[in-house]
């Protein structure tokens, strides 16, 4: 079988499920798919963050600087920023949960690696330039296989759920960033500070390893492919007549169920490139990157630095906002579908000012741990709802189904390419400003994370009057 064969969606299934089972089956593999999505794309996550609690260890062993942590955390985000498009692209037309499985199991390989690296170093028989590039080249790496998890995992919700619902799923979906960022900071975090952050790598890869057994077991391609009608015609949003003479026409041009398949969905995604109000959801949705990846990857030691936390306390607040992420992100999906009828652009724009709040009051607010934890809370639920809006469910309510995602790629490599480059930044204005005791000053740094914060919600203004696309 050919590598491109391997990863190709599946074809209808031959053997159809009797009219009288189809119901109970529908819910019972579309839930399947969803919380394997979900749980999976959560143990991405854990793959993705694992240095963020490593960066004070790191430094204080005289192995790396802020500088060099900078820019190893760059090279993944910005390989992720050109593969998020790339697969993004691909991801529509492929296996989901082939596709899915692949890019974490590479994952869990680079984290072991890294591992295994930093033992090396710290036993002295690796040379601290050495491990520079090795971890560049690594967490590269992991950048491209991190882009396989979120297009075939929203993915497979736009292929098994219905549209009126669609936003309340993809609300409780996006839980799986602040599930992720949670047992990243928590769990990681406990391990290093009990074994050395060398172990942080390898629980990392345990975690992912989980997520590949959940995604392989459990996640679905699609109905069509089990035997099911497909989603338009489960839902009534088409009849069965429509959809078949819709098919028949794109066979008719196409020639076969491959070509067709490939050919329509060729259509869309040009399409979506030419959309304007994706682009400026993918630039707010930047900004947005640029604050929310500020605090998952510098805020722990932002704390120990400017308000005098250890490593297990500074974790430990930090910790705080991707759980209460987990209520932005669910209540968002929900709300925007019952009370606002699918119109994101007012909870949207009232969570970036909230964000911007919580922003503001963590960096400015003292070293007080009951201001901290409150900014951490606001900044979660804040941030859970930008995370379901911006990245992401805005975009593909203005796009057609089958090009979710083309849609996803263009606003993750926005994404991810200003996360890269809020790390770089990050890491140069502190050891720019360091003293002569090497401490550092955050005060360049936190102007710019909360000017970022501050565009993210101001650029959809430009999208409040824009239409869904209809091809």
């Amino acid at each position: 079988m050919a590598l491109a064969d391997f990863f190709r969606m599946s074809l209808p299934s031959e053997k159809k499920v009797a009219p009288e089972k189809v119901d109970k089956t529908y819910k019972r593999m579309r839930m399947e798919t969803f919380l394997a999505a979900t749980f999976g794309y959560a143990l991405y996550y854990v793959c993705r963050l694992s240095m963020g609690v490593m960066k004070q260890p790191i430094i204080d062993a005289g192995l790396l600087n802020a500088t060099q942590l900078g820019i190893i955390g760059a090279c993944l985000y910005w390989s992720y920023a050109v593969s998020k498009l790339i697969n993004g692209f691909l991801a529509d037309s492929s296996n989901i949960k082939r596709f899915m499985a692949t890019g974490l199991i590479v994952s869990v390989a680079m984290n072991l690696v890294m591992g295994m690296l930093g033992v090396s170093a710290m036993e002295g028989t690796l040379a601290t330039s050495t491990l520079f590039v090795c971890f560049a080249v690594c967490w590269a790496i992991n950048g491209w296989a991190q882009s396989m998890g979120a297009p075939p995992a929203i993915i497979s919700l736009s292929r098994w759920f219905p549209l009126k619902v669609r936003g309340t799923y993809y609300g409780f979906f996006s839980a799986s960033h602040n599930i992720g960022e949670g047992l990243s900071f928590v769990t990681v975090g406990a391990i290093v500070a009990a074994f050395g952050w060398r172990w942080g790598f390898f629980g990392a890869a345990l975690a992912g390893a989980v997520g590949v057994l959940l995604i392989l077991f459990f996640l679905h391609d699609g109905p069509e492919s089990k035997g099911l009608p497909p989603i338009e015609v489960y839902s009534g949003e088409m009849t069965a007549e429509e959809y078949e003479a819709h098919h028949q026409e794109l066979l008719k041009k196409a020639g076969d169920a491959r070509a067709a398949q490939k050919a329509e969905t060729k259509v869309l995604q040009k399409a979506v490139l030419k959309n304007p109000g994706v682009w400026i959801l993918a630039l707010a949705s930047a900004f947005m990157y640029m604050s929310r990846y500020a605090i998952n990857e510098w805020g722990v030691i932002f704390l120990q630095e400017t308000k005098g936390y250890n490593l297990g306390e500074a974790a430990g607040i930090i910790g705080i906002n991707p759980i209460f992420g987990i209520i932005g992100t669910v209540v968002s999906g929900w709300l925007s579908d019952v009370v606002f009828k699918g119109d994101r652009k007012y909870p949207a724009f009232v969570a970036g000012i909230l964000e911007a709040i919580a922003l503001a009051l963590f960096l400015y607010g003292g070293p007080e741990r009951w201001v901290n934890i409150l900014a951490m809370v606001l900044f979660g639920i804040a941030i859970g709802v930008l995370i379901s809006f911006l990245g992401g469910l805005m975009a593909v309510d203005l796009v057609p189904r089958k090009a979710t995602g083309a849609a996803l790629g263009i606003v993750g490599m926005a994404s991810y390419a200003a996360a890269g480059l809020q790390n770089v930044i990050t890491g140069l204005l502190l050891d720019t400003n360091a003293t002569a005791g090497g401490a550092h000053d955050f005060t360049h740094v936190s102007i710019f994370w909360l000017g970022a914060a501050i565009i993210s919600f101001l650029l959809p203004v430009l999208n409040w009057k824009r239409k869904p696309q209809v091809i």
